[in-house]
C-alpha cells in the first residue's frame, strides 16, 4: 500500500490475523515514520517508493520494478493491494509472474473517478480500460467499501460480478474507542480528516462562519494534516488564515484519535464522496452524534435522524443548520450517540471486518470448481 501510516490506522488487525493463522506477512509500502512499529508486529518490511500524486515515468517503473523483484523473491500465495496505484502496479506484476492469487482493495474512489476536472475525465476512461483489462484474470479479486462504489464498477463493466464483494470499511476497536461522556464547556464540533476540498472543509468553515454571524456558542475544530500529493490539498497557509481570523481552530495532524474524539460533542464530516470513512466509525463508537453529507460512504454509516443528520453536499446553509440543531440540543445528541455505538458493535467492529476478509483470502486460497 501506499503508506505505512495507513497500513497501522487501517489494515494492522487483518495482518496480525494472517500472522496468528500461520501467514508469514511482508509489508511493502512507502515508509515515513512506522517501520519499527510494522516491525515490532513480526511483519516483513519491505520499502517502495509509491507517490500518491503525479506521474513521473522513471520513478513509476523503478516501484514496478521493485514490486517485481519483491513478489519473485519471496513467492507470494496471496497479495493484497490497496489503493488505486499499489492496485494497478501490483495486478501488472503479479499476473505478469502468474500463479499469484491477487485481492485488490479500494477504500472509496478517489479523484480520479469523481474529479470534474477535463484533464481527470480523460484519465478516468484509460483506467476504465486498464481496470477491465486487469480483471480478465479470474485469479483477480476486488473488495469496495459501500453498494455504491459497486454499483459504479458493475455499470461500467469494470469488473465481473463473481470477482467483487462488499466489505464495509476496516472496522473500529470498540475495545479502544469507548464513550467518555460529553465534556464540559462550549461544544465543540469537529471535522477529523486530510485537509482536502473534498472532505467538505471549505462548507465546515462556511457553516462555521454562518453560526458565528448568528451568535451561537460553538467552536469548530479541524484535526488532520494537509496532503500535498493530493491535488484537493488546502495549503496550510489557507488553514492558518481561518485559524488567525477566529473562524475555526486547526489542531494539525494527532495520532491518539481517541483522546482527540471524546473532547468533541460533535463530528462532522461534509465529503463529496467516501468508501467507509474509519473517523465516522470511531466517532460513533465513542457515543459521538454525526454530521455528514448524504453521500456514497457516509450514508453507510449515519442513519438520518436516529445516530446523526445526513445534508446534501456541498451545501454550507444545510450543514450550519443540522449543526445548530444539535449544538442547542444536549438531549438528542446524547441519543444519537448511543445509538451509533449499537450500529458500531452491530455492524462494524473490527472483528466482523477481519472476519470478512480473511474468509475471502480463503476462498481465494481454496477456489470450489
Amino acid at each position: 500500500m501506499s503508506e505505512d501510516w495507513y497500513f497501522c490506522s487501517h489494515r494492522l488487525p487483518i495482518a496480525r490475523k494472517a500472522l496468528s493463522e500461520g501467514f508469514k506477512v511482508v509489508v511493502v509500502t512507502r515508509i515515513s515514520r512506522y517501520r519499527n512499529v510494522i516491525e515490532s508486529e513480526g511483519f516483513k518490511v519491505v520499502p517502495i517508493n509509491i507517490r500518491r500524486g503525479g506521474v513521473n515515468l522513471f520513478s513509476e517503473l523503478n516501484t514496478i520494478l521493485t514490486l517485481y523483484l519483491c513478489y519473485k523473491k519471496y513467492n507470494p500465495d496471496i497479495v493484497h493491494h490497496v489503493a488505486i496505484k499499489p492496485v494497478i502496479y501490483g495486478t501488472i506484476v503479479a499476473q505478469f509472474i502468474g500463479s499469484i492469487n491477487i485481492v485488490n482493495a479500494m477504500a472509496g474512489l478517489g479523484f480520479v473517478f469523481i474529479s470534474r476536472k477535463k484533464r481527470i475525465r480523460l484519465l478516468r476512461l484509460f483506467v476504465h480500460k486498464l481496470f477491465r483489462f486487469l480483471f480478465k484474470n479470474k485469479n483477480t479479486q476486488l473488495i469496495l467499501q459501500n453498494k455504491d462504489d459497486l454499483r459504479y464498477f458493475i455499470k461500467n463493466k469494470l469488473v465481473k460480478k463473481s470477482q467483487v464483494l462488499v466489505i464495509r470499511g476496516s472496522g473500529v476497536n470498540t475495545k479502544i474507542f469507548t464513550p467518555g461522556g460529553e465534556p464540559l464547556g462550549i461544544p465543540i464540533v469537529m471535522l477529523a480528516s486530510r485537509m482536502l476540498w473534498n472532505k467538505g472543509v471549505g462548507e465546515f468553515v462556511g457553516a462555521a462562519r454562518i453560526l458565528k454571524q448568528e451568535g451561537i456558542e460553538a467552536r469548530f475544530i479541524l484535526v488532520g494534516e494537509c496532503d500535498s500529493e493530493n491535488p484537493e490539498s488546502i495549503p496550510g497557509e489557507q488553514l492558518n488564515e481561518w485559524s488567525k481570523v477566529g473562524m475555526i481552530e486547526w489542531w494539525g495532524a494527532k495520532t491518539s484519535m481517541h483522546k482527540i474524539l471524546i473532547q468533541a460533542h460533535i463530528i462532522c464530516l461534509p465529503s463529496y464522496r467516501e468508501g467507509l470513512p474509519k473517523v465516522l466509525l470511531e466517532a460513533a463508537s465513542c457515543e459521538k452524534p454525526i454530521i455528514a453529507t448524504d453521500v456514497p460512504g457516509c450514508r453507510e454509516v449515519v442513519n438520518n435522524g436516529e445516530s446523526g443528520f445526513l445534508v446534501p453536499v456541498e451545501d454550507s446553509i444545510s450543514l450550519s443548520y443540522a449543526i445548530k440543531k444539535l449544538v442547542i440540543d444536549s438531549k438528542k445528541r446524547k441519543i444519537m450517540g448511543k445509538n451509533g455505538r449499537k450500529i458500531v458493535e452491530k455492524e462494524f467492529s473490527e472483528e466482523i471486518i477481519v472476519f470478512q476478509t480473511f474468509k475471502l483470502y480463503q476462498r481465494v486460497l481454496n477456489p470450489v470448481n
